[in-house]
């Protein structure tokens, strides 16, 4: 990948699918602070992710899939909202979430004393159910306050009911 694209630092998309490529990644690309949108899709790009990928915070689409990648999966910032494992396809060398393969060495997996492998070790049992309620509690309340909260007032104050009124006919 070319060093003099990584100066770009307003750019917003960067599509390099299909092109050939080969080498690695620029740690630079950290510096294109403003990208969205980053397909680099069926390269013969090699190495590891970039440690300063992760610092794309604008970061929705990305695409990496069927080059030579190898290593973990950064799993910083904006990784974190990257899960969907397709775009990472194709990268046989590639390991860590959202890929089902497990990195060597990953403090994810735990040895049974005794056994010979190694034990997915759950980290969130129940957490992801009270996350989920706690998301949908707020939001019928935050509902529920903001709908009563004009409409009651409109009902119950008969003044601010005509003034917003007036105002409605006035503005059409």
């Amino acid at each position: 990948m070319p060093t003099e694209l990584t100066s770009l630092i307003h750019l917003g998309t960067l599509n390099l699918s299909w092109n050939h490529l080969t080498g690695k990644i620029q740690l630079q690309i950290g510096n294109l602070e403003w990208l969205e949108t980053l397909d680099l899709s069926r390269n013969k790009l090699s190495s590891p992710i970039p440690p300063s990928m992760p610092s794309l915070r604008f970061l929705n689409h990305l695409n990496l899939s069927y080059n030579n990648f190898s290593g973990e999966i950064p799993s910083a910032n904006q990784f974190q909202t990257l899960i969907d494992p397709s775009i990472y396809e194709g990268n046989l060398a590639l390991c860590g979430h959202p890929l089902p393969k497990e990195c060597q060495g990953s403090d994810k997996t735990a040895q049974v004393p005794g056994g010979d492998g190694k034990v997915k070790v759950d980290e969130d049992e129940d957490g992801g159910k009270f996350d989920k309620l706690g998301l949908f509690t707020s939001m019928g309340l935050g509902f529920i306050v903001g709908f009563w909260g004009v409409c009651g007032t409109l009902i119950i104050k008969k003044s601010w009911r005509y003034a917003y009124f007036q105002f409605l006919d006035r503005t059409n």
